[in-house]
């Protein structure tokens, strides 16, 4: 009975190790919280000021603040103002490609293809 019941409990620990989430991604972590970013990509935004992606929690919280204090929506991260239409934020990411950010060509790249 033990060694059976042993045997079992290994075999949960084993699917347990392989089936969990990594505890972090090939994105990183949110660099706000420090959390690592989800694999989802509905679960995570980029920021086109300053390209960074943060974790869809951090920008909720973000705009729930901005709506109780009645402030404008900006960036979580540089508090830069959100773009007001697709182009003005493609004007921001073509900014940071510019500056050799490699973050916002990667982002630019999948954008056009997709």
């Amino acid at each position: 009975q033990h060694k059976r019941d042993c045997k079992k409990r290994a075999a949960e620990l084993r699917d347990e190790i392989l089936f969990k989430q990594p505890e972090i991604s090939h994105l990183g972590g949110c660099p706000i919280c420090c959390l690592p970013l989800s694999i989802d990509p509905d679960k995570s935004t980029l920021m086109s000021c300053c390209c960074k992606l943060i974790c869809d929690g951090c920008d909720c919280a973000n705009v729930i603040r901005e709506q109780e204090e009645k402030l404008d929506h900006t960036c979580p991260f540089c508090r830069h103002p959100t773009p007001k239409s697709e182009e003005e934020g493609n004007r921001n990411v073509m900014t940071r490609i510019e500056a050799n950010d490699p973050f916002a060509l990667c982002h630019w790249v999948r954008s056009d293809v997709a």
